[in-house]
């Protein structure tokens, strides 16, 4: 069975650090796209980072540019994005995703993706 499961989500103050980790099964993860998502209340899915199948090149939104962090650990087949610098803006449910099919484009078109984490909650408030 392929599974993604989000974890290490929770509270922090505003300008604190959490660092996401996605744990994937039954496939693994080095040789595909892999990429978080989020989530705010009220608000559409919108995509944060991404990451290259063989490059390795990543990528982050504007929004979250010089604050995330998306990485891999393929021993662990585990993928992980860091979090600094937390505002009440990045406040939501968190997503990782992969895609096992190649697809070419870009790595932050959400319809690429095939498999899907439930998400992790972050919630940054004082």
């Amino acid at each position: 069975q392929l599974q993604l499961v989000e974890s290490d989500g929770g509270l922090v103050q505003p300008g604190g650090s959490l660092r996401l980790s996605c744990l994937v099964s039954g496939f693994k993860l080095d040789y595909y796209d892999v990429a978080w998502f989020r989530q705010a209340p009220g608000k559409e899915r919108e995509w944060v980072s991404c990451s290259k199948r063989g490059s390795g090149n990543t990528y982050v939104a504007d929004s979250v540019k010089g604050r995330f962090f998306i990485f891999r650990d393929n021993v662990k087949n585990t993928m992980y994005m860091q979090m600094n610098s937390l505002s009440v803006e990045d406040t939501g449910n968190y997503y990782c995703a992969a895609d096992r099919l190649q697809t070419i484009g870009p790595c932050e078109i959400e319809s690429k993706y095939q498999y899907w984490g439930q998400g992790t909650q972050v919630t940054v408030s004082s």
